[in-house]
């Protein structure tokens, strides 16, 4: 999805202004659960550094791939707010239910 060509994507009943970042984050917070998930002893700090790399990647392939995407620098704040939802989720639902 995060390098989907741009042309692509159709208007639809449930589209809005804004549902890219929508997107980014929902995406970033599975991503950010399910890495943990496979990591759970990886401290907070090499986490992040792992969650913003990769999205810095997405966003410039986006703009370099040419394919009607762009880099926008609100998709690296959603992206960076989804991981941090995913990794609170993770360590709530471990705290609570393990």
């Amino acid at each position: 999805m995060l390098l989907k060509p741009g042309e692509e994507n159709h208007e639809y009943w449930f589209m809005f202004n804004g549902i890219d970042k929508v997107l980014h984050l929902s995406i970033f917070a599975a991503l950010g659960f399910f890495f943990m998930a496979a990591f759970p002893k990886i401290r907070f700090y090499y986490f992040i550094q792992i969650i913003l790399i990769y999205a810095f990647l997405t966003e410039i392939l986006q703009e370099e791939m040419g394919l009607g995407r762009s880099m926008e620098n609100l998709d690296i704040v959603a992206d960076t707010i989804g991981c941090l939802i995913g990794y609170y989720i993770y360590k709530f639902l471990v705290k609570r239910f393990f």
